[in-house]
């Protein structure tokens, strides 16, 4: 039996002017652009109850109704790729994921991926919007990531990530000598001109809230841990190197690497080698879609990220 999946949303102000495809694709983002743009021009999502063209331009309170069939999204291959499953039962997985595994096929990386290992598990998720897939973590950044692996898991999953009732925790190691805790509330969206980039953004940036506190001082070095109100891209990355903590290692917004007056070899060589951004999703916890229970996952730090931190024990100690 087909799954049928039905919608509505009114477009707020901040999207009065968007083509119609930009405002589906923010008001329905578990949904790709190419999705939404078949869907729009097959008539199952219309504009105020009529079909319209995703070039149209909506207005405050327009109504968005999609009403639609699901098929398999894109021609993805299920690949036998080994996942560290944490946890699963008939309505979601939870997967501890590891560095250098992209969640989602995409330009440069059309196979090898999260989702395509998804399909060798459970190929039934091929009709799910991005195969279950409700948020992601970067390419290197390790940690705990949770699935839907029926539709109404999905879009209860997807509800509690817009209302923000997700709660996601993260390790990260920075760049400099933390005084204390605090709150990054800066907007995110494309940079300008490097467009690999994210950045902060004064002007039609989206809304990206970040907390931190210490969990570790070193004398140059930070080990902290975030918390994410929302979950822009590259967010804690951004938001670090914004307030001038940039992540050990993170090849896009710390540059090269900063070796402290007087660093052992030892040091040297890690920082200069450490293969990726010292970032680690380390907890997770939500409501249950279907039964409401409250679920709380934990894991600890990859041994990258464990011999990053015995290191800068030790220099401390010289």
């Amino acid at each position: 039996m087909a799954d049928i999946i039905q919608r509505q949303e009114t477009v707020p102000q901040t999207l009065s002017g968007a083509r119609f495809d930009q405002a589906a694709s923010d008001l329905f983002p578990e949904f790709s652009r190419s999705r939404l743009q078949t869907w729009i021009k097959s008539g199952e999502l219309t504009l105020n109850g009529t079909s319209a063209r995703s070039r149209d331009k909506v207005l405050v309170d327009d109504e968005l109704v999609l009403k639609a069939t699901l098929k398999a999204e894109g021609n993805w291959q299920a690949e036998d790729i080994p996942l560290n499953i944490v946890f699963e039962d008939e309505h979601i997985l939870v997967i501890n994921k590891p560095a250098g595994l992209v969640v989602h096929p995409g330009a440069g990386n059309p196979a090898g991926t999260l989702l395509n290992a998804l399909l060798n598990h459970n190929p039934d998720q091929e009709t799910i919007p991005r195969a279950g897939i409700v948020h992601r973590l970067d390419r290197e950044t390790t940690g705990l990531m949770v699935v839907a692996k029926t539709l109404s898991a999905h879009s209860n999953l997807v509800e509690q990530l817009q209302a923000r009732d997700v709660h996601r925790e993260y390790d990260a190691v920075v760049l400099g000598n933390m005084t204390g805790g605090g709150r990054v509330e800066e907007p995110i969206g494309r940079h300008p001109r490097q467009r690999t980039k994210m950045a902060v953004l004064q002007h039609g940036g989206k809304e990206a809230i970040t907390h931190y506190r210490i969990a570790k001082k070193f004398t140059d070095h930070t080990h902290i841990r975030c918390f994410l109100e929302t979950g822009r891209t590259h967010q804690i990355r951004v938001h670090m190197a914004h307030i001038r903590y940039p992540l050990i290692g993170d090849p896009l917004y710390a540059g090269r690497p900063r070796i402290p007056k007087g660093a052992s070899e030892t040091l040297i060589n890690t920082l200069r080698s450490f293969p990726r951004q010292a970032l680690h999703a380390r907890k997770l916890e939500l409501e249950h879609p279907i039964n409401r229970d409250t679920l709380s996952w934990e894991v600890p730090l990859p041994e990258d990220m464990k011999t990053l931190l015995a290191i800068l024990a030790e220099e401390d100690k010289r």
